[in-house]
């Protein structure tokens, strides 16, 4: 066992190895259920002994004292240690269960069900050999805070879950969001020392780790923000917890449940409200109860019951119920459906004219994951500043991204362009729009984004006329082109015709070429 300094590189190759011994022998989006419990356990045996080590020095080596739960974060009960586990030749994932239910046992209110449920004791899955090397694997390294600091582990967790995100296709949606998306959500919002922040559908709490990152960035004091999360899927929020924990971060709050259905976060009898909501919710589902939200005993549809096909103004009216009525702002990362969809007009029109959408920005493709749709994200803001009541900020930022190696994603730039935009708040032509209720009125309450930013060629003309005219242009460069390209493909057909002393047909369809 290394008790050595972790690099980072090292540390991002020794936490995939272990997801690698698995291939082959289990699908790739069930790496997760096994890997994450495993780093957590060794974390917490490793941070043990560390302080163990710590307080038998501090007492000049009184055991007795070394044990209490005063010098620990986490009590490991006996028989439940990682050594003890490695030791094991036979049933080796009975012994890691045990293992793992007697810390949540003994550790109830910090680490109830934070393992998940995964089935350690099937064989035919996860066979004593293969569970002996991946126990192996993880010996390698002592994962100490002295040898992996908290803030390099959670990096290396977060490098994690994006392996295992682009490892697992679209399965991994429910547990990751873009990061460079979420950094600029946050960046927006600016959360401020002291202030709750929430995600109701949190999946790994990625967005609640960026609204500690944001005041760790500016120097700010992060740990008096109080987290609030909500997560349907087990496996996933057990995910998030360990995520947290492994940030260092101790007060927070990740509840497993349905929001729509059964919201965890309840103050006095309504839906307890936060200073800022940062959230990605599923999109446009369709197995969820209609029936029961249109009676909603909490109050959320007061805009009215989204159709069954499509949860987003569900979704949106929680947040809204949600947030603290003098400090709450929110940032939805949605796809651009719900700025247009005729089926929710008359939704989307009450929510406009409650004035509290403050910013509706449209992003580029590919930034939802593993999803070609481009995204949208909205603010909204229960207390706008006087200069921002009744009016809406459109921004058109489609062409801030950059694509590498099949991801997407918002360099420092686009963010930066995009922040600046949102705080300077005015007209800048092809980019940004102010667009005052009475125009949003005029597009019938549609907050589609070509229809508000114009110029430069990037939004829709202001009349239909217009519209019919560039509509026309268009066609005619489509036709100019399509008889420029079917002319030169003529004469290369009677160029290799001739060269090749053969009689070949040109095409006959313009743009269609041979068979």
């Amino acid at each position: 066992m290394s008790g050595q300094r972790i690099t980072q590189s090292e540390l991002e190759s020794y936490l995939w190895g272990a997801a690698t011994l698995l291939r082959g022998h289990i699908d790739a989006g069930d790496y997760k259920q096994f890997i994450f419990p495993l780093l957590f356990f060794k974390r917490l045996c490793d941070v043990h002994d560390e302080e163990c080590t710590y307080a038998l020095a501090e007492s000049g080596g009184d055991e007795a004292y070394a044990s209490f739960e005063e010098n620990h974060r986490f009590r490991i009960p006996a028989g439940s240690h990682w050594r003890e586990v490695r030791n094991k030749s036979s049933h080796v994932g009975k012994a890691i269960q045990d293992a793992l239910r007697a810390i949540e046992k003994a550790n109830p209110d910090s680490l109830y069900g934070v393992f998940g449920d995964a089935q350690w004791t099937n064989k035919e899955r996860l066979p004593d050999r293969m569970l002996k090397e991946l126990i192996e694997h993880f010996s390698r390294h002592t994962l100490s805070r002295a040898n992996c600091p908290e803030d390099e582990l959670g990096i290396g967790y977060e490098f994690l879950i994006k392996k295992f995100a682009d490892d697992s296709g679209h399965t991994a949606a429910e547990f990751y969001t873009n990061r460079t998306v979420v950094h600029l959500m946050t960046e927006m919002l600016e959360p401020q020392p002291g202030e709750s922040i929430y995600d109701p559908t949190c999946g790994s709490a990625g967005m609640l780790l960026s609204a500690v990152a944001h005041l760790q960035r500016w120097g700010k004091e992060w740990r008096t923000l109080r987290l609030y999360g909500q997560e349907r899927n087990l496996m996933t929020s057990s995910i998030g917890r360990m995520n947290l924990f492994l940030h260092g971060i101790e007060d927070f709050h990740v509840m497993r449940g349905d929001t729509l259905e059964e919201p965890k976060f309840i103050d006095g009898g309504r839906l307890q409200r936060f200073d800022v909501v940062l959230a990605n919710p599923p999109y446009s589902i369709k197995q969820w109860d209609r029936e029961k939200f249109a009676a909603d005993p909490w109050g959320r549809n007061i805009h009215g019951t989204p159709p069954q096909g499509r949860a987003d103004y569900a979704f949106w009216q929680h947040i809204l119920a949600s947030m603290n009525p003098r400090t709450g702002r929110c940032a939805i990362l949605f796809p651009h459906g719900v700025l247009f969809r005729n089926e929710e007009k008359t939704m989307r029109a009450k929510l406009v004219e409650s004035d509290v959408v403050e910013c509706v920005l449209g992003l580029g493709p590919n930034l939802f994951y593993n999803s070609p749709m481009e995204a949208c994200v909205v603010i909204c803001r229960m207390n706008k500043p006087k200069a921002r009541k009744g009016k809406v900020l459109f921004i058109n930022a489609v062409g801030e991204v950059t694509r590498e190696r099949a991801q997407s994603f918002l360099t420092e730039d686009h963010i930066d362009r995009i922040v600046n935009a949102y705080r300077k708040f005015v007209d800048e032509p092809g980019f940004t729009t102010v667009a005052d209720l009475e125009a949003v009125r005029a597009q019938e309450h549609n907050l589609s984004i070509p229809l508000h930013v114009r110029g430069n060629g990037n939004g829709m003309s202001e009349s239909h006329g217009d519209s019919d005219i560039k509509l026309g242009q268009a066609i005619a460069d489509w036709k100019k082109g399509s008889r420029e390209l079917r002319a030169s493909m003529d004469t290369l057909f009677r160029t290799l015709s001739h060269s090749l002393k053969i009689s070949v047909e040109p095409p006959q369809q313009g743009l269609t070429g041979p068979e």
